[in-house]
């Protein structure tokens, strides 16, 4: 299995893993409070599109963004009202967060986890591989920006022990795709 068209490999796992902070996605929902002003404190539900309605906010873009990239987005938007305002920003519901694993594992699809979760917890999410399933050439396939990444798993390696092994053993973000062949 070589790289995907138009994409680009990552020898290092170290190196897919770049920010570890939670990002927000559609269908999580967000408590936003304004201390002592119990009228500016809201439930909210991420909609599809990614946005979010707050008032005298208005609108406002949140997902791929982490709390506190929200937190600074309210405070800026409110300081014409509220001028140094102390802003809570809490991911109360996690709903957005999904990994698929496709190919040759005992239950393959996709799986909505409220937490991250490494390749090997995704691989027994769904089951195990099967008795075909070349466990030396599995793939994560992850979208960043306009293009996919295709990163190496090992699993035989794995096996074999050793820091180089549990390396390649990263968090999946949300959408990644193990791909078993």
């Amino acid at each position: 299995w070589g790289a995907l068209p138009g994409s680009a490999v990552r020898a290092g796992a170290a190196s897919a893993v770049q920010d570890p902070a939670y990002r927000i996605g559609p269908e999580d929902g967000l408590e936003i409070a304004v201390w002592k002003d119990e009228t500016l404190k809201s439930t909210v539900l991420v909609r599809p599109d990614g946005g979010i309605s707050f008032p005298l906010v208005g609108e406002l873009a949140v997902a791929g963004l982490t709390a506190t990239q929200v937190r600074d987005q309210i405070v800026l938007r409110l300081a014409r009202f509220v001028p140094d305002a102390e802003v809570t920003v809490s991911v109360i519901r996690v709903a957005s967060y999904r990994i698929y694993v496709i190919g040759r594992v005992n239950r393959p699809g996709d799986f909505a986890v409220g937490r991250t979760i490494d390749v090997l917890q995704a691989l027994s999410l769904a089951g195990g591989m099967t008795p075909f399933a070349d466990d030396s050439e599995i793939r994560i396939i992850r979208r960043e920006g306009g293009r996919q990444l295709s990163i190496p798993f090992d699993y035989r390696r794995l096996r074999k022990g050793g820091s180089e092994g549990l390396a390649q053993n990263i968090q999946l973000r949300s959408g990644d795709v193990v791909l078993v062949p």
